[in-house]
């Protein structure tokens, strides 16, 4: 993994999760998500922080003291202040050497690529639990999700989620023939919500 570059999944992770970002719809914002302590909103909000965050980490700042969510967006101001993040997130990542500099994650200290790869497995994972919020609006990139699921299995073990910290509950049984998406919802811990 030491030689993968995994800033244009990074690109095509943001451009996906812009495109449901502009879908949502005011009335929807109240709305539950499979990531139980989110409702909509909130996911904008720690998807919007987030991104500010990985941002901050490339630029060779301190992430950590960037707060995963944002406050004093309006609820009709998601998408701008996305794509802002996102496009912070494009200049701060440009420089080839941020890839091999150390950084600070809240997992730790490693490589950016790996830091920026474990970002695309959060960001691809909260996809799917906006996609799901919003009733499934749109197809979603498959390969993401292959690639999110790779990096999931190696960072994050099946045992040893009883940490009230951690942000992903234990892994639930997949459904029969999920996709790449509801195996790494499954792996994550999260279930489908009930849809009509």
């Amino acid at each position: 993994m030491n030689a993968m570059d995994p800033r244009p999944l990074y690109t095509r992770a943001a451009a996906q999760i812009a495109s449901l970002i502009a879908a949502v719809r005011p009335e929807q914002l109240d709305g539950v998500t499979p990531c139980a302590e989110f409702d909509v909103r909130l996911l904008l909000s720690h998807l919007v922080g987030g991104t500010r965050r990985i941002a901050v980490i490339g630029a060779g700042g301190d992430g950590l003291a960037v707060r995963p969510f944002a406050d004093g967006v309006p609820d009709d101001g998601w998408s701008a202040a996305y794509d802002e993040a996102r496009e912070q997130v494009r200049v701060a990542w440009a420089d080839d050497t941020r890839l091999d500099a150390a950084v600070r994650v809240p997992w730790g200290e490693t490589a950016g690529r790996i830091a920026l790869a474990g970002y695309v497995m959060e960001a691809v994972t909260h996809t799917w639990d906006l996609w799901e919020a919003l009733g499934r609006p749109l197809e979603l990139d498959p390969e993401l999700a292959e690639f999110a699921l790779t990096i999931a299995a190696r960072v994050l073990p099946d045992e040893g989620r009883e940490d009230a910290e951690l942000p992903f509950g234990a892994v639930v049984p997949a459904p029969e023939g999920a996709d790449a998406y509801g195996r790494l919802a499954a792996w994550m811990g999260r279930r489908p919500l009930v849809t009509a």
